[in-house]
């Protein structure tokens, strides 16, 4: 039962960030990027702070200074501007694509700089998912567009801020580190505002009560995707990440009238097999060694 439950918890958690991307882009029209990241960013880090400040977590504000931490912040801004961006100049189904290879980015990051074990099947399912992300952005072709590079900016990033939390201490909270990221949010689009020459326009209600829908549905899967992870093993539960991009898919095309390619079809489903298997054998691994010891 907790693994059931922990999978419709992952599918939940995956449906609400597909919705919050397909959000972020209908209003990235009419609302500029910049301004979308400072609001919603700094308004996530205001829920963080008030779950600090009524829950357990005792609040170090200096564990922010870490260089770590800051790493982690510093992905978190660049992403934040790079995938927005991409998801307002592109389409939602080729950046939610290229961002499912992050699982594929991680193992290559942790056997390349963590020192961590990688056999050959892996390393086999990294180059079929690299393969299946060739195959979408398409590069030298008339199809290719720069908003896949951005994407592909953003599952970089993305992959080195999870590999930075692997090596954080325990005694930097959970909440600090999401107030963080949301924060990094924030400033990003005051940057981008800034160096971007964007300029800040007076929303409408309609448009006031999409971004709130926006960081209610990026608050849901955050949360919902947290409370699965702890219930059931990574090995059960990783396979329904991927249900993000078949609800991504289906909002593109539904909502955006996007036609995705063969190739991109293609694509997207090497990235998600690779990156499945690739979950699988590492989550299997680690049961083994645990039970060597």
């Amino acid at each position: 039962m907790h693994n059931l439950r922990a999978a419709l918890l992952m599918v939940l958690a995956m449906a609400a960030f597909a919705c919050e991307d397909a959000l972020l882009k209908g209003l990235s029209g009419t609302i500029p990027t910049g301004q979308l990241l400072a609001v919603i960013g700094f308004a996530g880090m205001v829920v963080f702070a008030l779950w600090i400040a009524i829950g357990p977590e005792e609040l170090r504000l200096r564990n922010l200074l870490r260089p770590p931490v800051m790493l982690r912040n510093l992905c978190e801004g660049i992403c934040a501007i790079t995938f927005v961006t991409a998801l307002a100049t592109g389409d939602l189904s080729i950046a939610s694509a290229i961002l499912q290879a992050q699982p594929l980015l991680m193992t290559l990051g942790a056997a390349l700089f963590l020192g961590e074990q990688v056999g050959w099947r892996r390393w086999l399912s990294i180059a079929v998912g690299f393969a299946g992300v060739l195959l979408i952005v398409k590069p030298g072709t008339a199809a290719f567009e720069f908003s896949s590079v951005l994407a592909i900016i953003a599952v970089i990033t993305l992959a080195v801020r999870d590999l930075v939390t692997r090596r954080l201490p325990p005694e930097v909270g959970s909440g600090l580190l999401s107030a963080g990221a949301f924060g990094s949010m924030g400033i990003a689009g005051l940057v981008l505002l800034l160096i971007g020459g964007q300029q800040a326009v007076a929303p409408t209600a309609g448009q006031g009560a999409l971004m709130a829908a926006t960081l209610c549905f990026g608050l849901l899967g955050y949360i919902t995707m947290v409370i699965a992870t702890r219930i059931a093993e990574i090995s059960v539960i990783a396979p329904f990440r991927y249900s993000r991009l078949l609800f991504a898919m289906l909002l593109a095309v539904t909502i955006f009238g996007e036609r995705p390619d063969a190739l991109t079809l293609l694509g997207a489903a090497l990235i998600a097999g690779a990156g499945i298997y690739a979950m699988w054998r590492e989550a299997r691994l680690r049961r083994a060694l645990l039970a060597a010891l």
